[in-house]
């Protein structure tokens, strides 16, 4: 059986509807560490973009690659002017890097494939039913990392825990993806349902906050969620707070403390030193 990018392969309207709705929240960050994880996946920033008006303009270049499938050349082509124009290019005071043709490369490549990965979740969950085996698929050369070449050609139930922590991308240019599979499948190719892997993890301290957080062995920090999963429950809940505003106050009260406090703890990191901001994951 040939291996794909299953990723690219995914209807554009499945990504789209995940990239359009993080567009709700579109907030400056320092650099990426400043947030984390599944916060990443109910809205959009770009690091170092407080001050100027960036973010829009990064989310609609980004928005358009998407639905008309730019290639890196058209979307670099399409925005660096504009941010040239603006000033955000070149280095800042500080000597912090802003835009740049190989940042707009990181942008582009992060960007649309955590989308992709989103919409391609959506569309696993409409199929489990009939499909119910998602298969690891890394790309195996030179540039792939061994804990991913480790787990290519891993089968397992769609819903089992390991795709909470390990649905790819799984890092910084990670081009891992999955294939979803029936039984006949799994005959026709004689692919075996593997055992749930124990998921190992180590521990990791932000430079930014001086956090400590548990990192699954394999995967770069902050990447180690579903964001599928993440960016439904986040915009599920959105979406019921819109709805409970025109409910009577004891209904919305008891709806937003079973439903909707527990998301947005989830999305926006509840610990002791602060209470994230939603944000979506540049470098």
């Amino acid at each position: 059986m040939a291996e794909i990018d299953a990723l690219k392969a995914v209807p554009p309207e499945d990504a789209l509807a995940y990239f359009k709705a993080k567009g709700f929240a579109l907030t400056p960050s320092v650099a990426w560490q400043d947030l984390w994880q599944e916060a990443h996946a109910t809205a959009f920033t770009v690091a170092r973009s407080a001050g100027f008006d960036i973010l829009a303009d990064v989310h609609g270049a980004l928005q358009k690659a998407l639905a008309e499938g730019q290639t890196l050349a058209q979307f670099k082509q399409a925005l660096t002017p504009l941010l040239q124009a603006k000033g955000w290019w070149g280095q800042d005071a500080d000597g912090a890097q802003l835009g740049s043709p190989r940042r707009l490369k990181t942008i582009y490549d992060t960007n649309l494939r955590i989308a992709r990965a989103a919409g391609r979740w959506s569309q696993i969950q409409r199929h489990k039913a009939r499909r119910p085996w998602l298969r690891y698929v890394a790309i195996a050369d030179g540039r792939t990392r061994p804990d991913h070449l480790r787990w290519h050609g891993l089968v397992l139930p769609v819903d089992d825990p390991f795709w909470q922590t390990h649905y790819p991308p799984n890092g910084w240019g990670c081009r891992c993806s999955t294939t979803q599979l029936s039984d006949r499948d799994l005959a026709r190719y004689g692919y075996q349902v593997s055992p749930s892997p124990e998921i190992e993890t180590r521990p990791w301290t932000n430079p930014r906050t001086g956090e400590v957080v548990d990192v699954p062995k394999g995967i770069d920090p902050g990447w180690g969620y579903n964001v599928g999963t993440a960016s439904l429950d986040g915009h599920a809940a959105r979406a019921l707070n819109i709805k409970l505003s025109a409910a009577p106050s004891d209904l919305a009260a008891a709806a937003s403390a079973e439903f909707v406090v527990p998301a947005t703890e989830k999305q926006v990191g509840d610990t002791s030193s602060r209470r994230q901001t939603l944000i979506g994951r540049v470098k």
